[in-house]
Parts: C-alpha cells; sequence; structure tokens
C-alpha cells in the first residue's frame, strides 16, 4: 500500500507541475530534455522513486552497518577514535565488508559466457555483491575488519555504467555521521539484545541498532 500511495502522490505532483511548473527538482525531470526526447510521467515517478528511496534507505543501512561493524572490533574503532582521518578509509571499508546493497540484477541483452556459463539474451542474472567484496582473489584477509585497508576497489556502489550515482554523497554523510558519533560518544557499545535483520535480498541492514552511552 505505501508503494501504491507514494506512486499516487508523485502523479498528483507531477500533475500539478505539469500545469505550474515551479524551480524545483520535480519540475526540472518534467522538462528535461536530451535529442529531443523528455521522460513521461512513468519514467518521471521512477525517477523519483528510486532517488528518494536508494538516496536514504542506502545511506541509512550503510551508516548503522559500519557502525554496527565498528562496535563489534573494538580494535578497529580504538584506532579509529586515535586517527579521525582514517574516516576516509573506515567508509570504504563499511562499503565492502557489510555494504548496504546486498545484490543487483541485470538481463542480458545478448548471449554471453562467464566462466564457461552462457547466459543467453533476456536472461536475469542475480550479482551478489557481498560475493564480490569477499572475493580472496582481490583483497587480502577478505574476512577481516579493517578501517585502514588501502586499495580497497569494493563493489558497494555497483560497477560501470550503474555506479551509484549517489556515491558521493552517501560517502560523505557517513563521514560526518561516523565521525561525529565516534568523537562524541567515547563510551558508545551496544546493548545487550537481538539484532533483528531486515527480510530482504536487496537491502542489507537492521532494523533497529540499540546502543548504550552517556551524554
Amino acid at each position: 500500500m505505501s508503494v501504491v500511495g507514494l506512486k499516487d502522490y508523485l502523479c498528483d505532483a507531477i500533475a500539478e507541475r505539469r500545469s505550474r511548473s515551479s524551480d524545483d527538482l520535480l519540475s526540472l525531470l518534467i522538462h528535461a530534455e536530451d535529442q529531443g526526447q523528455v521522460l513521461d510521467d512513468e519514467e518521471v515517478v521512477a525517477t523519483c522513486a528510486l532517488l528518494l528511496v536508494a538516496g536514504y534507505e542506502t545511506t541509512t543501512n550503510m551508516i548503522g552497518n559500519g557502525l554496527l561493524a565498528l562496535l563489534r572490533h573494538p580494535d578497529q574503532l580504538a584506532l579509529l577514535r586515535g586517527d579521525p582521518e582514517l574516516v576516509t578509509s573506515a567508509v570504504e571499508e563499511f562499503l565492502r565488508y557489510d555494504s548496504a546493497a546486498f545484490r543487483l540484477m541485470r538481463r542480458a541483452r545478448v548471449p554471453v559466457e562467464i566462466d564457461g556459463h552462457v547466459i543467453e539474451a533476456g536472461q536475469v542474472v542475480f550479482g551478489l555483491l557481498h560475493a564480490g567484496n569477499r572475493d580472496p582473489a582481490h583483497f587480502a584477509d577478505p574476512d577481516r575488519f579493517d578501517v585502514a585497508r588501502a586499495d580497497n576497489h569494493h563493489l558497494g556502489f555497483g560497477y560501470g555504467p550503474h555506479f551509484c550515482v549517489g556515491a558521493s554523497i552517501a560517502r560523505l554523510e557517513t563521514q560526518i555521521a561516523i565521525g561525529a558519533l565516534v568523537r562524541r560518544l567515547p563510551d558508545l557499545a551496544l546493548a545487550p539484545t537481538l539484532l533483528e535483520w531486515f527480510p530482504s535480498f536487496v537491502i542489507r541492514g537492521v532494523r533497529a541498532l540499540p546502543v548504550t552511552f552517556t551524554v
């Protein structure tokens, strides 16, 4: 029902902007043109939904997963506290070690062979990002959480032409959030409770992350 409600809301907003344009993002999408082509209502709705959901849910879980990894690895948390500049590489390690994006889906446009397996045109392939991020051929000691890991060419934002358009702002938001938590809450710790993960093959994250700290 929430999906239907979001679509109805966006359709009403699109109709309003078509009759009375503004300087907001929705109006820009409606009037955007590339080589004589413009977006129809369905494409505008899909784009808005992508920006809203992907720009919020993934980053929220990225921060949560990163904080959880730090709290479960006190040596790495201490390392980050001792050298706040490591927050940049730490965020990259969050993306590799326990990315908020679990898998992606692609449809083959032409037949292609991968490692001896033929994927026919039209077939759907699921790529498990977490598996790629633990590939021992690309990462030394891949199951080790290391906030100072260098040359971290992970798949947390995808790859190629479908690389996440919000990667830069997601990195910045996570660096700011984690940096502030580590700096302001020196006794931050996990609360003794069982974590509940979202039952999803797309998004990786916990429903809640109970913690304890002293203000």
